[in-house]
């Protein structure tokens, strides 16, 4: 293979992984607006909320947590039933949206 056709593979590749990710995060972000943020927010929950705000939280932890709530494996009335609608693909994004942003 010539060095510019490997070059411009590798560069189709990155972008195209780009692209995925970033279809994620704004899925995860019009999930988040849809689902999460009455009672989470965006950024901070409103201030008498008692929710927590989910704004930086780690990914991984966000993931796990969801998946918990879906498969009613942790309990909670209000986030069983809400988790509860969540595919896998739902709560990836979900987490990476919320993940990346700064709180």
């Amino acid at each position: 293979m010539r060095l510019s056709t490997l070059t411009g593979s590798l560069i189709l590749g990155l972008m195209s992984a780009q692209s995925v990710n970033a279809a994620s995060i704004y899925a995860g972000e019009a999930k988040a607006a849809a689902v999460c943020s009455q009672c989470h927010g965006i950024r901070t929950p409103s201030a008498d909320a008692p929710f927590p705000p989910l704004a930086g939280r780690d990914a991984d932890y966000l993931k796990t947590a969801l998946k918990q709530y879906r498969d009613k494996t942790r309990k909670s009335d209000i986030m069983n039933a809400i988790a509860g609608s969540l595919s896998d693909d739902d709560i990836s994004n979900v987490a990476m949206y919320y993940g990346r942003l700064k709180p």
